[in-house]
């Protein structure tokens, strides 16, 4: 056990938000525009945005799914597309794939956004630090971290907390509750995405695109021609020509919070990586010529831990299309669960669309852990079951929490209040005022276009 008290101080804050992924920098921004005097965001890479650029390069949930898509998301996620539509480094990929209208966008400029974004705000970020434990009172009220850094270990003390974590690690240190993935259902699968240079689109359009690829994935695993994991998985252009990011990496069974089952996990990602560049150049025209160069920072987690909250997301909520009087965003993405088949030998990816293209509400209680008062969670470790987790962890509906948890800290700070006694009127006001969509918009947005303004605007 660490001697907390024998630890030096380093800084204080009012608002300390755990996690520098998407959820994390928003709450961190939104948190000093609702006017948190100091904010400090503790993130244990060299740079911000966790998925957004560690695996990743396309936000989804920003769109319902279907034929006439809706934009059910606004705020501080617009800012950060509109910055990397002012470089150039976005465009809007139609509904491939079942997940809606995706905001593709360059992952490399997307950390200089997150940077520039966050300074602007005002907000201390601390990189390379890493949270090593929680500094409780004696009624277990969380009053500090410690974090791991270069120089040793180092306190943080703070007023209100953002966990931002992704594995709601400030939780785990707390003594939260929270359900583990796997514990009742299934835990989704993890992937290694991996990125590939030189390839001729034109050449891989013209002999069927994805449907060729799917054709093509499906007989090289029945054949045992390529020991690929999975039958199914999907690619897609990016902003730099002639090249291809996926999906199709799979590795199932491990506890994504126990780094032997992790090292294990990013091993057999990087091997099956290069299995299916064999197969790309053997198989797939249009990428005779073509190489990985680049994989994934990290082996992409779809979920780890999810803290038992005030109230509990559920699949029957997204598929009612539930109505919450505390609604604090929106969501209308598919639940996309990535799971291993029974025989562990391909994936079942299963899907489950919101009834009517509609989008449901997501209230505020997902984000306060139960009985607690200094702390709310945001991102992938908010306040759902297995179900519900699988619909409403695309990005878009990630960034949207984080606004609204960092929104909450810094009102409970100027009211005096605790989370659960915070007034949802005011927090609903002061989302709509930055332009957080909280009512289902009835105007379509065009889909597919290349000109993100005209849409999100629309």
């Amino acid at each position: 056990m660490l001697q907390i008290d024998r630890i030096p101080l380093f800084a204080s804050a009012d608002v300390l938000v755990i996690g520098g992924g998407s959820a994390g920098c928003c709450a961190a921004i939104a948190a000093r525009q609702a006017g948190a005097g100091h904010v400090i965001l503790v993130e244990r890479y060299g740079f911000p945005g966790g998925t957004s650029t560690q695996m990743l390069d396309t936000f989804y949930g920003f769109f319902t799914p279907g034929e006439q898509p809706r934009k059910v998301v606004g705020g501080l996620p617009d800012r950060v597309v509109d910055a990397l539509d002012d470089a150039g480094a976005v465009f809007l990929r139609p509904n491939t794939y079942g997940a809606g209208t995706g905001v593709n966008y360059n992952p490399e400029r997307l950390k200089l956004v997150w940077d520039q974004l966050l300074a602007d705000a005002g907000v201390r970020v601390l990189l390379h630090c890493t949270l090593v434990d929680a500094e409780r009172d004696p009624a277990g009220r969380i009053t500090g971290v410690v974090v791991f850094t270069k120089r040793g270990f180092l306190r943080i003390a703070a007023k209100r907390f953002v966990d931002a974590s992704g594995d709601a690690d400030l939780c785990h240190w707390a003594g939260v509750p929270y359900e583990r993935a796997g514990d009742l259902d299934p835990a989704q699968t993890l992937t290694t995405t991996f990125r590939m240079s030189n390839v001729d689109l034109d050449a891989y359009e013209s002999a069927g695109g994805k449907k060729m690829l799917a054709r093509k994935m499906a007989a090289a695993v029945d054949a045992g021609t390529h020991p690929l994991p999975r039958k199914n998985g999907s690619l897609h252009k990016m902003n730099a020509a002639g090249c291809i990011s996926t999906v199709a990496v799979r590795v199932a069974d491990v506890d994504a919070n126990d780094f032997e089952q992790l090292t294990a996990a990013e091993q057999e990602g990087r091997r099956q990586a290069f299995v299916y560049e064999k197969f790309f150049q053997e198989c797939v025209p249009g990428f005779a010529g073509s190489h990985i160069i680049g994989l994934s920072h990290q082996i992409g987690v779809r979920e780890t831990r999810r803290v038992y909250g005030e109230y509990r997301l559920t699949k029957d909520d997204c598929m009612r299309v539930a109505r919450f009087d505390d609604r604090i965003a929106l969501c209308g993405a598919p639940i996309e669960d990535h799971r291993a088949s029974p025989d562990g030998k391909s994936e079942e990816t299963v899907w489950g669309y919101i009834p009517g293209g509609d989008a449901y509400d997501v209230p505020y209680r997902t984000l306060v852990p139960r009985g607690r008062d200094e702390l709310w969670v945001a991102g992938r470790c908010f306040s759902a079951t297995h179900d519900a987790h699988a619909s409403c962890r695309s990005m878009g509906q990630t960034m949207a929490l984080g606004q609204a948890a960092g929104t909450a800290a810094a009102l409970s700070l100027a009211d005096g209040c605790g989370a659960r006694d915070l007034s949802i009127e005011k927090l609903q006001a002061a989302l709509r005022a930055t332009g957080s969509v909280l009512e289902t918009p009835t105007r379509v947005a065009a889909t597919g276009a290349a000109d993100w303004r005209k849409n999100h605007q629309a």
